[in-house]
């Protein structure tokens, strides 16, 4: 005999409007939790029901219906199931895109679960409308960005602070795709796509910091792209991760003048980074700089040491102190052969040595 729950989600496929919203409101509070095995039940046609009230046009019914597909994705299966449906995919990108739609923090976060399998590559083939003048793009990745950087604070949308797609960008950058994607210009504004989110590294929301960091520490793993990510006048990435690290210690003049001038002014109650998982995240990208030769010898004539040290000084975390003694090791070792200017043109994946693998953010 069927229960009572299971009862309750076979309405989730009836034919008439009314009864699956009762159903769908009296169901949400059973998607997180052992009890959420409900929606697996007949070879999952539940999770087929949901995907297909998030389309309705009531937002209400939308979100309850998100909100279940958000907790059902810890399932692999489910996730997966919901990547590989490119138009269920689709329709969650042009909604999160839409002006004022009011579920749109709700569909990012589904986006980040979506995000965690391989097939979340066809966001990069999505084309979306362009719904609004700060989205100039064609491309819907492209959209997401500037949505993230332009809606900050619901400054696009009022319903949204799209947030969340710190995450995305973190879950589709460990993809081969989305390193060369993010380390790369695109074509409508000239502007390599990492380089928008670097502002966000000491931003006041720990989400934002968190996703951005970890989008950083994989796009770093593309190293081809070092050179153009450290040069100054490019990407320029070196003070952004150098900023979060730093805190109030004074640093002796002759170092001082040896950091990027954007660390040199620092006000004397600089506080350093408070996560101790993002200041191992930044610390670790520094490692994958120093994976080639000139990433190792821009950070020697560009003062890293100090600014690491102090962070080891300061921060009583065995991870933290870890990672920076790897740093410390990598950038202070004899280094025989080729001068910087002999290595510019060798950097590649192939050609140089590597630093012993980091684990890529999932």
């Amino acid at each position: 005999m069927p229960t009572e729950l299971e009862e309750l989600v076979e309405f989730l496929h009836s034919p008439q409007a009314m009864i699956r919203a009762i159903a769908l409101q009296n169901l949400v509070g059973f998607s997180s939790g052992s009890q959420n095995t409900i929606f697996l039940q007949d070879n999952l046609r539940p999770i087929k029901d949901l995907q297909a009230l998030v389309h309705t046009p009531d937002p209400s019914i939308a979100k309850d219906a998100l909100t279940i597909l958000t907790n059902m994705s810890e399932y692999i299966k489910i996730r997966k199931m919901l990547a590989e449906n490119k138009s269920f995919v689709n329709h969650v990108i042009q909604s999160i895109i839409k002006p004022n739609e009011p579920n749109v923090d709700l569909y990012c976060v589904l986006l980040a679960n979506i995000a965690k399998d391989d097939a979340v590559t066809s966001i990069f083939q999505i084309k979306a409308a362009q719904t609004s003048t700060d989205l100039k793009s064609p491309l819907a990745v492209d959209q997401l960005v500037d949505c993230f950087v332009k809606g900050a604070e619901k400054k696009l949308n009022k319903h949204a602070t799209f947030d969340y797609l710190a995450f995305v960008f973190a879950d589709i950058s460990r993809l081969n795709e989305g390193r060369k994607y993010f380390s790369t210009a695109q074509t409508y504004d000239n502007v390599v796509p990492l380089s928008k989110l670097l502002v966000f590294t000491e931003y006041e929301n720990p989400v934002r910091r968190a996703g951005v960091a970890s989008t950083i520490k994989n796009t770093l793993f593309e190293l081809s792209e070092h050179i153009n990510i450290l040069d100054r006048e490019s990407v320029n990435i070196l003070p952004y991760l150098l900023l979060p690290l730093a805190g109030p210690e004074d640093i002796p003049m002759e170092e001082l003048d040896e950091l990027p001038e954007e660390l040199q002014l620092l006000p004397p109650d600089k506080a350093r980074e408070s996560d101790n998982e993002i200041l191992c995240v930044h610390v670790e990208s520094l490692v994958l700089l120093g994976s080639t030769l000139y990433g190792r010898d821009f950070m020697r004539n560009t003062g890293v040491y100090p600014i690491i040290r102090e962070l080891h000084l300061a921060v009583e975390d065995d991870n933290v102190r870890e990672i920076c003694e790897r740093f410390v090791q990598l950038i202070m070792a004899d280094e025989p052969g080729k001068s910087v200017s002999e290595q510019r043109l060798q950097i590649t994946a192939q050609e140089e040595e590597e630093t012993a693998p980091l684990e890529v953010i999932l």
